[in-house]
């Protein structure tokens, strides 16, 4: 019997994958179970595994080419006999579409040349490509040992085999025949190595259109279905003294501001459960779980939202660490599917970046979001007319207006106020 290997739908958002790399080779036999190939969704990279036992008769879809959801990327042939039916059967399959070459390529590669330290064992933990891990293993090589030359430190397959004194060898370039004078052979060998162009400058850019990758593309297709849902937003001016002199006394702890703003909302989502729900064709769906997403900025382009799933039930140590770790795995693709499309609430936070104000678009299937703006020293008069000197940050809050109104969203950021205004230290209980 012949089967059909898939392209998987790895997220409610995707359409399409790319091939990453391909663990298994055509011929090779495949274990129920076993991972055959490592596929790029608009989020993560995710391991594949085969549904079926037998001998991985050829590959549709070859590495760097992406193919849409549910069409055919392989066929497993049950037997070997089968092998020869199977490559018949599949050298008749259309052929999938290799991504258009960004014109900005070489300028990607030197702007990301500054990122490629050793960066993959950020927060005591290597960040290394499910494939890379395999082989560690399997050559008994320390993880720990090994620099990433992948995004952002990543380990790669490739470093591993380095390591283990199994890198494959470099492919050997075919001369180009031109037509010309034939030149002395003396001069052949320095003609045969030319170097490589210089990096093109960054202004090249300019009146060229880059396409957009997986992530991007899933950021257009969600805003373009949020802005068809009717919103209403509001504003709200929180003074932040003593939330951050408590930041100030616990920062040393590895607490960070993100953790303790994600712990605030999420405690006042207990009492405001409305903020926390969404709207469904039947009605408001409500939700048993507290799990706050925060947008994150990708190196290249688009942005992820790693969710701290149950952060009302968190203690805000833990709930650092756990932020650490998921921005570092977001920015190393290696998220869950369940850590990144979990999200009941969003937080947006542009302070970091200085920004004052600004308002956020809804996310899909969320009710809420918050923009969080900067907090800066402000000239202000108590309730007796004397001035003084408060730090405040402006927050804006973006909900469906078909389960929210006014008096929901505004009752909920009074509350969010007077957490963060009068009772920080609750934050760390």
């Amino acid at each position: 019997m012949i089967r059909e290997v898939f392209m998987p739908a790895l997220s409610s958002t995707m359409t399409e994958g790319k091939i990453v790399s391909w663990v298994k080779s055509a011929g090779d036999k495949v274990e129920k179970g076993e991972t055959v190939v490592v596929v790029e969704s608009d989020k993560a990279d995710m391991d594949v595994e085969s549904f079926y036992e037998g001998y991985l008769a050829i590959i549709i879809v070859e590495a760097g080419e992406v193919a849409p959801v549910g069409a055919a990327i392989a066929l497993v042939a049950e037997t070997e006999a089968e092998i020869a039916e199977a490559q018949k059967q599949g050298a008749g399959a259309p052929a999938a579409s290799a991504p258009a070459p960004a014109a900005s390529a070489p300028v990607a590669a030197t702007a990301s040349a500054g990122l490629q330290q050793n960066v993959s064992r950020q927060n005591g933990r290597s960040v290394v490509s499910p494939r890379a891990r395999k082989l560690a293993k399997e050559f008994k090589v320390d993880l720990n040992s090994i620099k990433g030359s992948g995004p952002n430190g990543r380990i790669v397959a490739e470093d591993v085999e380095a390591a283990a004194g199994k890198a494959q060898p470099a492919p050997v370039q075919q001369p180009v025949t031109v037509p010309a004078t034939p030149a002395p052979a003396a001069a052949a060998a320095p003609a045969a190595a030319k170097p490589a162009p210089a990096p093109v400058p960054a202004v090249a850019l300019s009146g060229n259109r880059v396409p957009m990758n997986a992530l991007q593309n899933a950021v257009v297709r969600n805003m373009e279905a949020s802005l068809s849902v009717p919103c209403f937003r509001v504003g709200y001016t929180i003074t932040t003294d003593n939330l951050d002199k408590l930041y100030k006394q616990i920062k040393s702890k590895g607490v960070t501001m993100t953790a303790m703003l994600a712990k605030a909302v999420a405690v006042t989502l207990q009492k405001h459960p409305l903020l926390n729900a969404c709207y469904v064709e039947s009605g408001i769906q409500h939700r048993a779980d507290i799990n706050v997403a925060v947008a994150v900025a990708m190196d290249g382009g688009g942005l992820i939202t790693p969710v701290l799933q149950n952060a009302d039930r968190l203690d805000i140590y833990s709930l650092s660490r756990t932020w650490k770790d998921l921005v570092d795995r977001a920015r190393a693709k290696q998220l869950k599917p369940d850590e990144y499309s979990t999200g009941t609430f969003t937080l947006s936070n542009l302070g970091m970046f200085g920004v004052d104000k600004f308002d956020a678009i809804l996310p899909p299937n969320q009710g809420s979001i918050l923009a969080i703006g900067s907090s800066r020293p402000q000239v202000v008069a108590n309730e007796e007319g004397l001035m003084g000197v408060k730090r405040q940050m402006q927050v804006n809050i973006t909900c469906d207006h078909r389960i929210i109104y006014g008096a929901d969203a505004a009752s909920f950021l009074k509350d969010l106020a007077k957490l963060i205004e009068t009772n920080p230290q609750s934050l760390t209980l």
